[in-house]
């Protein structure tokens, strides 16, 4: 593996939708693309000018080459891509309204600790993967448990809580505030942390949270709170609220996974607290509006402008059309 900054963990599973009106079980067309939220932040890394590796497992077959190809496509190392001889590449449905999952018994369900050993952090700052990973499978949480365990002398550990019920069900979602809390920057949507832990407010997930020493709080359509710990006194600094840009949204699939990544590559640039959320908001803005998973990130001078905008300016600003 060539030598990245941010190094993403998790499955990535061949993702196929209608290419047709109608009920689904009447669709005879159906397009596949790829879907898996760490890979997702990947992409937009990469396509922002980060180095970008993504770590998982597929099987060795079409699907599975599939997917790698896609996620390569965009710049990001997939050197790191178990290829597994006897599981299959997961793979999900995406219907009106519903989401179809069929990934038991997949490659990347099989990860687990050993895969630690392969991993090459050498010069890796962010190290990334989400509460998606620990639900797959026991082996997977054992891998993720086994992740934030490990020694962490150049890279800091990024985790998105990123809930899912579907794959929760009859599970622990204790795991969650578990992991968490030993991340050193976890972000969390204000509603998953509702669903989750019963609250959404900034400082009351924080309470529950005292171990990160960045948490950002994502807060929809009204913006994202970052809470960031004083390196020098170790108390909290005064918590800064960004507000989210108005955006005609397009599909909002994805967004969560490109707000990560706009803000992981301005925090790599050592950014504002405040431009780190912008640049959080605006690839986000991005991706809500296209219909795919990761969208071309804004030219460079509008997003310069846009960082360093007063707060009126980037108030009115719309994205649209």
């Amino acid at each position: 593996m060539r030598q990245v900054q941010v190094l993403c963990l998790g499955e990535s599973m061949a993702l196929f939708v209608p290419g047709e009106d109608g009920p689904a079980d009447r669709v005879r067309t159906w397009i596949r693309t790829v879907g898996g939220a760490e890979s997702n932040v990947a992409c937009n890394l990469a396509l922002l000018g980060v180095r970008a590796g993504w770590v998982s497992a597929v099987g060795d077959d079409p699907l599975g080459r599939a997917v790698v190809s896609a996620v390569a496509a965009s710049g990001v190392d997939v050197s790191g891509v178990d290829i597994d001889p006897l599981r299959p590449t997961g793979l999900y449905f995406k219907e009106s309204g519903s989401v179809r999952y069929y990934r038991a018994g997949s490659a990347a369900s099989a990860m687990g600790p050993e895969l630690l050993d392969k991993l090459d952090l050498d010069g890796v700052r962010i190290l990334h993967t989400s509460g998606i990973t620990p639900a797959i499978s026991g082996s997977c949480l054992a891998l993720t448990r086994a992740l934030f365990a490990a020694p962490r002398r150049t890279h800091r550990v990024s985790f998105d809580v990123n809930w899912r019920p579907v794959l929760w069900r009859g599970k622990d979602r204790a795991v969650l505030r578990e992991l968490a809390d030993a991340a050193d920057l976890t972000l969390v949507g204000a509603d998953e942390a509702e669903a989750v832990w019963g609250t959404g407010d900034p400082a009351g997930i924080r309470a529950l949270l005292p171990g990160p020493d960045t948490l950002v709080i994502k807060q929809g359509e009204r913006g994202a709170t970052m809470i960031e710990r004083d390196p020098a006194t170790g108390a909290d600094l005064d918590a800064v609220f960004e507000p989210a840009l108005r955006v005609d949204v397009v599909e909002p699939i994805g967004a969560g996974d490109a707000f990560a990544a706009g803000f992981l590559a301005a925090t790599l640039a050592g950014e504002s607290p405040r431009r780190r959320l912008r640049a959080g908001h605006l690839q986000a803005a991005v991706s809500l509006r296209t219909h795919e998973d990761v969208g071309i990130p804004l030219p460079d001078d509008v997003v310069a402008e846009l960082l360093a905008a007063d707060e009126r300016t980037w108030a009115d600003w719309r994205m649209s059309g």
